[in-house]
């Protein structure tokens, strides 16, 4: 059982009877060993038509993930959900077992042209996860925090395949890019008490240890990217 699982499945008791009861979990150190860096931008651009898209990303636990993609300028929503398995196992006691096929996820809602699909990539890969790790990230272990993009059409899934392969002839990381590209999953938003976990809780011990760094990574690296307040979750995206 990854470390994190040992908080997640009371969580939703511990946010009933209050945040300070949540706020009494030990502080969980951090495992990523890379360090977040601004990476090159895609030599493949996104061509996508005007509107609204969804990407969806996961990198381990989704509230960082989210909380990320939440202050990132051209996005106008970021939901945390399930991807990869059934629309009947999409819960957080299912998934949490492994066994799902789901990962933690995160659709983004985001307009091309303020930010293109391969630039929220470059965002994704520089600061949300180690794209390196296999079926784990930081402290979480476990096929449901594996490092997958969801592309949601085939563009999308040529601009990954590409920015991918980019990294890795550049040798950006120490060792491959271990992200999986696994298209045609739907997506299922998570549970309430997931959605806009960082935004409200920014002082719980998990995010304070695992996922404020990733924000805070953003800002230094990306600022002209950075929203100076997260977006909210409106509606799950269709």
């Amino acid at each position: 059982m990854a470390l994190r699982d040992t908080i997640r499945p009371v969580l939703g008791a511990a946010l009933g009877l209050g945040l300070a009861a949540a706020l009494l979990l030990p502080r969980l150190p951090a495992f990523a060993e890379e360090a977040p860096r601004r990476l090159p931008e895609a030599v493949t651009p996104a061509a996508e038509q005007p509107g609204s898209h969804v990407a969806v990303f996961a990198g381990g636990c989704f509230w960082g993930v989210q909380g990320v993609f939440q202050h990132v300028r051209g996005v106008s929503n970021a939901v945390s959900g399930y991807a990869g398995g059934t629309r009947a196992q999409a819960d957080y006691r299912s998934v949490s077992g492994g066994g799902t096929g789901h990962a933690e996820a995160v659709a983004v809602t985001y307009d091309p042209a303020a930010i293109r699909y391969d630039e929220l990539l470059r965002i994704f890969f520089s600061v949300a996860l180690d794209p390196t790790q296999v079926d784990r990230q930081g402290p979480d272990a476990g096929r449901q925090y594996r490092s997958a993009l969801f592309p949601q059409d085939a563009e999308q899934a040529r601009v990954a395949r590409a920015y991918i392969a980019q990294l890795d002839a550049a040798k950006a990381y120490a060792r491959p890019v271990a992200t999986r590209i696994e298209s045609g999953a739907a997506f299922f938003p998570a549970e309430g008490y997931h959605q806009d976990f960082m935004a409200l809780h920014p002082d719980h011990p998990y995010i304070a240890a695992n996922d404020a760094p990733k924000l805070e990574a953003l800002k230094q690296l990306f600022p002209e990217r950075t929203a100076p307040q997260p977006v909210l979750v409106k509606s799950p995206p269709a």
